[in-house]
C-alpha cells in the first residue's frame, strides 16, 4: 500500500484534493488515491473509485490492454506517458481526456504511477460513433503522426491505417485529414 508524503501530510494531502485537475495514484492499474476532480470527471465519487481497476473507465477492454502495453513501453524508456484519448464516463458516455502518467520506477512501470487527466469534453466532444481501431487511430492521427508512425505504434501496416483514416474521413463527413484532425481536435480554446 502507498506509504508517500502525499498521503500523510495533511497539507499536502489538501494541495492533492484540490488541485484543478483530476489526480490519480495507482498501483499496477488500481486507483489507489485520487482527488475530488478526479474522481468527478468521471461522473464518480472518490470513494466509489478509489481501489477500482482503470479498466472501468475504457470503452473496452482490448483498449484498457493496448494502451497499457504502449504506456508502459514509453514509462520504460522515460518514466513518461502522455495522449489524448477517448474513455467512458459513469454514465456510459464516452468523452476525450488528456492524461500524462510518470512512473515512480521506470524498471516496474505500473507498480506507482502518478496520473494527471484533463477532461476535453468542452472543446473536443465525442459526436461520431468510433470502433475501438478507430479511436486507436484517431487519438494518434490529431498528434500529426504519419501513417508510418501511428502503424508502428499500433502493431499494424500502413495501409491498414490508411483503410481507417479513410472511414474516420467519411464518418466525420470531410475530405481532407487536415479537416479530420480539426473536427476531432475541435476548436481551439
Amino acid at each position: 500500500m502507498l506509504t508517500d508524503p502525499l498521503i500523510t501530510d495533511p497539507r499536502m494531502a489538501l494541495v492533492f484534493d484540490m488541485a484543478p485537475v483530476g489526480l490519480c495514484v495507482s498501483e499496477h492499474r488500481v486507483i489507489r488515491r485520487c482527488n475530488q476532480k478526479f474522481a468527478a470527471i468521471f461522473g464518480y465519487t472518490v470513494h466509489e473509485i478509489e481501489g477500482q481497476s482503470f479498466a472501468m473507465l475504457y470503452p473496452s477492454v482490448s483498449e484498457f490492454e493496448r494502451i497499457g502495453e504502449r504506456s508502459q513501453q514509453s514509462m520504460r524508456t522515460s518514466g513518461l506517458y502522455s495522449d489524448d484519448r477517448i474513455m467512458r464516463r459513469k454514465n456510459g458516455q464516452l468523452s476525450w481526456f488528456h492524461s500524462v502518467g510518470q512512473s515512480m520506477d521506470p524498471e516496474v512501470p505500473f507498480a506507482v504511477v502518478v496520473w494527471m487527466f484533463e477532461d476535453l469534453e468542452a472543446t473536443r466532444a465525442v459526436t461520431v460513433e468510433l470502433t475501438a481501431r478507430e479511436r486507436d487511430v484517431a487519438s494518434l492521427i490529431v498528434t500529426g503522426a504519419s501513417a508510418k508512425t501511428i502503424a508502428r505504434t499500433l502493431g499494424l501496416s500502413p495501409r491498414t491505417v490508411e483503410h481507417y483514416r479513410t472511414k474516420l474521413i467519411n464518418k466525420y463527413d470531410v475530405r481532407t485529414t487536415s479537416e479530420l484532425i480539426s473536427r476531432l481536435v475541435g476548436p481551439v480554446r
